[in-house]
């Protein structure tokens, strides 16, 4: 018997080696010292981490009508590079008011002193322990960055979200934190008839269970920074910024400034919105309708 299940366990060997041969090869670990920016991937079931060869480069000068939040997230971040305690963050509010933009502007500014963006999915969340143990002991700052995040209940990634927020038996890495944005202060849908779990107590009103739920991810964030609907003002004075960002020279005339204006408020209510967003993308269509119209032979 003895000499059957040696030979037993011989084959079963040989066939994993097989299977293994078949699997594809583990992607190395970015080099952290040349790399600044990576996105958590997945291969045949095995997570890894991708180079950014061209991380997207903002500058904090380019937001405008947000300077509270610039503040607010520069002295968290700053802290952090610093080796200082800093907090989560989570960027909740309007559309396109610049919440990926604030992250992203963040690496462009502090990447010399070694802070590190790496890009999850909500899908891959469920990987975070995996992550903080790729970057365990390196000497850089990690960010790990959350763009649009929301939750129907019950998806995996909202558990493992709170126990990297909150920590588990395992001690929270201290060259990590996690920057999200979300449309959704909570992250998860809110009905209607999750107030009628609400009770007064005295003068005094009580959330029920599943609002009290919603609010403990969030709550789990140690900084809170809400962003807002431009006014016409805002929004006009983003179209201004990043003319200038794409090079587009200043109107002739008042004439040619006021038509101008009346473009830009034409474009923002062509998308029903007015946004740092929708400043941009006007901006870049006028910047390049006018490259173009250099280029024509006279």
């Amino acid at each position: 018997m003895s000499g059957e299940l040696a030979a037993l366990i011989e084959r079963a060997e040989r066939v994993l080696a097989r299977v293994e041969a078949l699997l594809p090869s583990v992607a190395p670990d970015p080099d952290w010292k040349k790399i600044t920016a990576a996105r958590w991937r997945k291969r045949a079931g095995r997570g890894y981490l991708q180079p950014v060869a061209h991380p997207h480069s903002i500058r904090l000068s380019d937001l405008v009508a947000v300077d509270d939040q610039k503040h607010a997230i520069d002295q968290n971040t700053r802290q952090f590079v610093a080796g200082a305690p800093a907090n989560n963050v989570l960027l909740t509010g309007s559309r396109g008011t610049g919440k990926s933009s604030l992250v992203k502007a963040m690496l462009g500014k502090y990447a010399a002193r070694g802070l590190r963006l790496i890009e999850v999915d909500k899908e891959d969340l469920v990987d975070l322990p995996d992550i903080a143990e790729r970057v365990e002991g390196h000497p850089q700052r990690f960010v790990v960055f959350c763009d649009d995040l929301s939750f129907d209940a019950g998806e995996a990634g909202y558990k493992a979200l709170k126990v990297m927020l909150d920590g588990s038996i395992a001690g929270a890495a201290t060259n990590i934190v996690i920057y999200a944005t979300s449309n959704r202060r909570h992250l998860l849908p809110e009905y209607f008839s999750e107030n009628l779990e609400t009770r007064h107590v005295g003068e005094e009103v009580h959330p029920g269970e599943s609002v009290e739920e919603k609010i403990s991810l969030s709550e789990r964030f140690g900084l809170w920074i809400s962003f807002y609907p431009f006014t016409q003002d805002d929004y006009l004075a983003a179209v201004a910024g990043w003319l200038e960002h794409f090079g587009v020279k200043a109107a002739g005339s008042a004439r040619d400034a006021d038509a101008r204006t009346r473009e830009a408020l034409q474009w923002a209510l062509q998308r029903g919105s007015r946004s740092g967003r929708v400043a941009w993308q006007y901006a870049k269509n006028l910047a390049g309708v006018q490259a173009l119209r250099s280029r024509r032979p006279r």
